[in-house]
């Protein structure tokens, strides 16, 4: 017996699923990171001086780097009038010697790819950080393809936006 109301994709609606969205996703995947996202990140990590943002969009992660005083290389496959466009970042090439550290939010349905190529490119002592949604962490083949050669850190920073809550008299 049906206790809900909705159609089939009610459950996968609320969490964003590309393939069971209400509305038609932004082309080639682009979603600004809120810049209040990196000010909580850097409050948190430490990173080197040289950053990549090789998903670089309009520089929203860019210039909040820039403005703590790190050098940022930003580059963007797609131009959005902020950074070096037509940059294939998945096409670069490194085999673990790259002086910098990789700071991005990927495109969502290329995120397994992004993470594989930072960590095969950054050189020892650099860092990557990926802003992502939770549910990145889900899943078997990406478990098989990524988690299990290469687990995830000890601790991850999660991202909320402010929640207030109504008060009330009991």
């Amino acid at each position: 017996m049906k206790d809900w109301t909705g159609d089939n994709k009610s459950a996968y609606t609320c969490i964003g699923a590309s393939n069971h969205s209400a509305s038609v996703r932004e082309t080639n995947d682009y979603y600004a990171t809120d810049p209040k996202c990196v000010d909580d990140l850097l409050a948190r990590e430490s990173f080197s001086t040289n950053i990549w943002e090789c998903a670089c969009g309009e520089g929203h992660i860019s210039k909040k780097l820039e403005e703590a005083g790190y050098n940022v290389f930003s580059t963007d496959l797609i131009d959005r009038g902020f950074g070096i466009p037509d940059v294939d970042f998945l096409k670069q090439e490194g085999n673990g010697d790259l002086d910098y550290d990789i700071i991005t939010n990927p495109p969502y349905k290329y995120a397994t790819e992004f993470v594989n190529k930072a960590l095969s490119i950054i050189g020892n002592g650099h860092r990557v950080a990926m802003f992502l949604k939770l549910t990145f962490l889900e899943g078997k083949t990406r478990y098989d393809a990524l988690f299990k050669p290469t687990p995830p850190p000890l601790h991850l920073c999660i991202y909320l936006p402010c929640v207030v809550l109504e008060e009330r008299q009991v």
